[in-house]
């Protein structure tokens, strides 16, 4: 049995183009640990093709991985407060965009609709955060959300101190799915901050 057997887990992703591949095979490890996923796509990630990929291919890997069709607008999503639908809601990537939002209480995205009517159920939602500006301007964002009740983080790093020192990147590979399930017991897995990766000279 898998560790997230039974849990109905909305799977957010936000438009960071370029971690779209990382953020599909995490959502295919929550789908291996039992999980029942429903994905919801951002507005961009549904409208815009970059270098990175196209709409259309995110959300055929999105329906294939999870066997559901993708929500990609607020009425879709909306839903899942008052009709208490799912356990966990999962930003994976978690944009700087997404984080001041969320900081913020805007609500303009199905990104923002999925987190808002989780934590309106007092259920928990899990941020895997991964920007350029996060320890920059967005750092006070960061802030509020570590201390706000029923968030929690993907452990995350500086992914390279050296030519990007504002830059955080979460270890989705390895931590998401334990998250998940700390998250779900009322946890923040721990250690939350990780040293950097190995930076080759």
């Amino acid at each position: 049995m898998g560790v997230l057997e039974n849990r109905r887990i909305a799977f957010a992703m936000a438009a960071s183009h370029c971690n779209m591949d990382r953020a599909l095979r995490a959502m295919a490890q929550v789908v291996a640990a039992g999980a029942e996923v429903i994905p919801v796509l951002s507005h961009s990630l549904k409208t815009t093709a970059t270098r990175f990929g196209k709409p259309e291919d995110w959300i055929e890997q999105a329906r294939a991985i999870s066997g559901r069709e993708p929500l990609t607008t607020i009425p879709e999503v909306e839903p899942f407060g008052p009709r208490r639908e799912v356990d966990c809601t999962v930003v994976c990537p978690c944009t700087g965009n997404t984080l001041a939002r969320l900081a913020n209480a805007i609500n303009d995205s199905p990104v923002c609709m999925a987190v808002k009517a989780t934590l309106r159920n007092g259920r928990p939602v899990v941020l895997a955060i991964t920007s350029n500006d996060i320890l920059g301007l967005n750092a006070k964002n960061l802030g509020i959300l570590l201390a706000a009740k029923g968030v929690y983080f993907v452990p995350f790093g500086q992914d390279n101190p050296v030519t990007k020192p504002t830059s955080v990147d979460a270890r989705i590979e390895e931590y998401l799915v334990p998250t998940i399930a700390a998250a779900l017991e009322g946890h923040q897995l721990q250690p939350l901050l990780l040293g950097p990766p190995q930076i080759s000279p």
